[in-house]
Order: C-alpha cells, then structure tokens, then sequence
C-alpha cells in the first residue's frame, strides 16, 4: 500500500463532527513526518464521498485556504453541518470535536 492510500485509509475512520490534524493521520498512517504529504494526499482526494479530507484541519485548528473542494468557506460549511464547533477566532475547538481514536 503506498503512502497515499494509508492516508486515505485512516481519513476513511474519521467519525461524523470529529476532526483530525494533519500530524494525526500522518503518525497514524505510519510516518509522523507525512503532514505534508497528507495535505498533497487530500488535495489529490480521488473520492470526496468515501475519503472526508474536510476532516482534517491543521494542529490548531485552522482550516485549509485552498481546500480541494472549494476553499476554507465549504470546508467550514461541511464541518458545521456534521456539529464542528469553532472558536470566536474562526478556528476548530480541538478540545471538543478533535477525533481521539489512535491518538
């Protein structure tokens, strides 16, 4: 299994109205020094349906600019239609919604 499909299968176990940082799936996919390559892996998500790269957020929260799927807005939208919550600051409240299985 290459390094992006390992990716894509620990985004794949990422629950509803959970997030994971981008060092998470990284270690969890094998490596802990993937996080960028989980950021080229999300950008190439081959299907969005089945693999939920607007998941993934950065260590503190931030949401991607150029996500994939039609930038930091939508990636916002589809995490507060699954119950994200966000900070005053605009950020993902990690303390409430970071997924914890595996880390």
């Amino acid at each position: 299994m290459n390094a992006f499909e390992r990716i894509y299968t620990v985004v794949r176990q990422i629950p509803r109205g959970r997030v994971a940082t981008y060092g998470q799936i990284a270690l969890l996919a094998g490596n802990p020094r993937w996080a960028r390559a989980v950021g080229y892996a999300l950008h190439a998500n081959p299907d969005p349906v089945r693999i939920p790269c607007h998941r993934v957020v950065n260590r503190t929260g931030g949401l991607s600019p150029s996500f994939a799927f039609g930038g930091a807005q939508a990636q916002r939208a589809l995490l507060e239609e699954e119950g994200v919550a966000f900070s005053a600051q605009g950020a993902v409240d990690l303390q409430r919604c970071r997924w914890e299985d595996g880390a």
